[in-house]
């Protein structure tokens, strides 16, 4: 079953976030003293995220050689080497649903859209180094994608980028989010965020673009900076009360711009990709049974 209500429409800054800082996050922190004591860490870690402070390049480059060849799947959600920080994503078995299953219903209506899915190329596996002059170091993202045409190379950057979290908070995702748009010169052009609240059980998906916004003071179009907005919100709750376990949705189904996922205006038989409200439902019950 399923309950609609709007969602408000909100704007964050991009300038200064796009460096990690140790003073405003949220998650688990570490030093960084040996690369065999790093990975018996995450050994360790409980949740899907934590900050590994004092990380200097050539330590990066030998961390990131074990990684290949531990064949571990941990991913570098972001390094800083300005500031020497990294932040590490651990995928749980939450964490990967919540991802995975979401960008999965992405490709498969990719054909409902009047698209074929082998027009689009995955990126999730990739490592993106900043292209912004303040943003330094890199990222990977959860997963992500963009269109052949446009985004055929390796360096190009994806359309869409899809960030999961489960113990990293959802100002730690908000963070990632400017980060992505920041650091890729604007060449990302959707974010979308699905955090699982366990405290308050229930499944927050939010999806952020980039609009035109003119500074404090500004007088002319040039002066316009792009800047973030949240254009949806989904809610997903699980009701205990129903026989079987039921799951209500809010705010309908997530709709993606075809304009900003293919950078081109739809055709006459295509359209914007629609991840409906029975798929939510039975995404939030693949989370749930995954967490149980």
């Amino acid at each position: 079953m399923s309950a609609f209500t709007s969602s408000t429409t909100k704007s964050v800054s991009t300038a200064p976030t796009s460096t990690l800082s140790e003073s405003n996050h949220e998650d688990p922190m570490i030093s960084f003293t040996s690369t065999q004591n790093l990975f018996e860490a995450i050994d360790c870690i409980a949740g899907d995220a934590f900050l590994v402070t004092g990380v200097s390049i050539t330590s990066f480059a030998e961390i990131e050689e074990q990684r290949v060849a531990r064949r571990r799947k941990i991913r570098w959600r972001r390094y800083d080497a300005k500031t020497q920080l990294l932040l590490i994503t651990v995928p749980t078995g939450v964490h990967e649903i919540l991802h995975t299953q979401l960008y999965g219903e992405f490709i498969e209506q990719l054909p409902a859209s009047g698209v074929p899915r082998r027009a689009w190329l995955h990126k999730a596996a990739t490592y993106f180094h900043s292209n912004h002059p303040g943003g330094g170091g890199g990222g990977e993202a959860d997963s992500s994608g963009g269109p052949k045409t446009h985004r055929l190379r390796s360096r190009d950057w994806p359309t869409l980028v899809i960030e999961a979290g489960v113990s990293e908070s959802l100002n730690q995702l908000h963070a990632g989010m400017r980060w992505w748009f920041a650091a890729s010169n604007h060449d990302v052009k959707i974010v979308v965020l699905t955090k699982f609240n366990q405290q308050q059980s229930k499944i927050i998906i939010e999806k952020w673009e980039e609009v035109q916004a003119a500074r404090p003071g500004a007088t002319t179009r040039r002066a316009a900076t792009l800047q973030p907005v949240l254009l949806q919100t989904i809610e997903i709750t699980r009701d205990l009360t129903t026989n079987p376990v039921s799951y209500n949705v809010t705010s309908g189904a997530l709709v993606l711009e075809f304009s900003l996922l293919f950078l081109r205006n739809p055709g006459p038989l295509e359209r914007d990709v629609v991840i409906g409200t029975q798929f939510l439902q039975e995404y939030a019950e693949l989370v749930w049974l995954q967490n149980a």
